[in-house]
């Protein structure tokens, strides 16, 4: 064997594409290796595929776009829920079906940056 597995952690980031407006967050398990001279080196693995590091040159999912801001995981759940909260009872029951669709269909969660950015603007 050329390497040895010393620790696996668990990361989540939340990403926004600052040229498209898209948003994701993504889970990771980051495996921290030393090779059979001493040398430490991490491997990236989302959804049990091998991924390049997300920190270093993130791309966007949606356009391609280089420009992205990378998060908190869960920062932008705050915002998502202070949304949630100021829409009609109606339009929120739809919204919780749409959630419940979307995330019975995958792990990731989308949104908009006009969203997350909404409650902050100044009224």
């Amino acid at each position: 064997m050329s390497e040895i597995a010393a620790t696996t952690v668990h990361e989540a980031y939340a990403f926004a594409c600052m040229k498209c407006g898209y948003g994701w967050e993504q889970s990771y398990e980051i495996e921290h290796h030393v090779d059979v001279h001493g040398h430490a080196f991490v491997v990236y693995t989302a959804d049990g595929e091998r991924v390049p590091s997300p920190l270093s040159t993130p791309t966007c999912t949606n356009c391609g776009g280089h420009v992205v801001r990378i998060m908190r995981a869960g920062r932008v759940a705050g915002v998502q829920e202070l949304l949630r909260k100021q829409r009609t009872p109606r339009a929120a029951e739809a919204a919780a079906k749409d959630r419940a669709v979307s995330t019975a269909a995958t792990p990731v969660r989308h949104w908009r940056l006009s969203d997350l950015l909404h409650p902050f603007h100044r009224r």
